[in-house]
């Protein structure tokens, strides 16, 4: 097996190349475990998150930055499928003090910035980022989705939110082992909220999934094919090497101009 050298995956790297370099920056790819439809596995939101962040990752470090990609975190807030067999929910206070203690590590070795690679919906990392700013405010933090870094609407006729045409293209690129046949899947259809301020978009409310959706999905999966899921991967991952670049290159104290 050919010995491929990727010190900007800490998985994959040994104490030599780490102590070897000077990393400026640091991902945490964060994704959750949870059922999507019939056909995609429980792990879809850490297969696709961890795949962008390695990709942008090896652009970005190809081009001088010296990028650290940590270990996904595969579980994810899911207290709305809490009835839906085997959705591995941990809760928001959960989910914050693992933060925090990773946090520490990274402070700890003098590392100045962090992005929040995030793959799942239901996380959402910005009063935690506010909380960290008050224990560590030597390091800057920031949480990207990665599925929002270039417009889904631009690759697919109905992205879904959820097992629907992007992520089943999604995964149709990157793991097609575990992508059972478009004909065994459910049609993601999904019930909605019918009161003005939830049709408007200015009222928000956790999703109860099991009153929301049969099969688990949001959104129909009938149209996804390997090359859209590619062309829309690929997009993000460059986009998102561009932003270390940026990020990385940029002093703390001259972020805002």
């Amino acid at each position: 097996m050919e010995n491929v050298d990727r010190p900007y995956i800490l998985e994959e790297a040994n104490y030599k190349s780490v102590i070897n370099t000077q990393y400026k920056l640091a991902v945490l790819p964060w994704g959750a475990t949870e059922a999507h439809n019939y056909h995609l596995p429980y792990a879809t939101d850490n297969y696709q998150v961890e795949h962008v962040a390695r990709k942008a990752a090896q652009s970005a470090f190809d081009r001088g930055v010296p990028v650290l990609t940590l270990p996904c975190v595969p579980f994810g807030i899911n207290t709305g499928q809490l009835d839906i067999d085997f959705c591995l929910n941990v809760l928001p206070s959960t989910q914050m003090a693992v933060l925090k203690d990773l946090v520490d590590v990274l402070v700890r070795q003098k590392i100045e910035k962090l992005i929040l690679l995030n793959g799942h919906g239901g996380n959402h990392f910005k009063n935690m980022i506010r909380e960290m700013s008050f224990h560590f405010p030597q390091i800057f933090i920031c949480a990207i989705n990665w599925f929002e870094v270039v417009d889904w609407n631009q690759y697919f006729t109905e992205p879904g939110d959820h097992a629907g045409e992007m992520e089943t293209s999604a995964m149709m690129h990157i793991r097609p082992d575990l992508v059972r046949p478009l004909s065994e899947a459910g049609d993601g259809a999904a019930k909605k909220i019918n009161l003005s301020g939830f049709r408007e978009g200015w009222a928000t409310t956790q999703r109860p999934w099991s009153q929301v959706t049969r099969d688990t999905g949001v959104g129909n999966p009938a149209e996804a094919t390997a090359e859209k899921g590619k062309k829309y991967m690929d997009d993000c991952s460059e986009k998102l090497a561009d932003f270390y670049l940026e990020l990385a290159n940029t002093p703390n104290d001259e972020l805002y101009t």
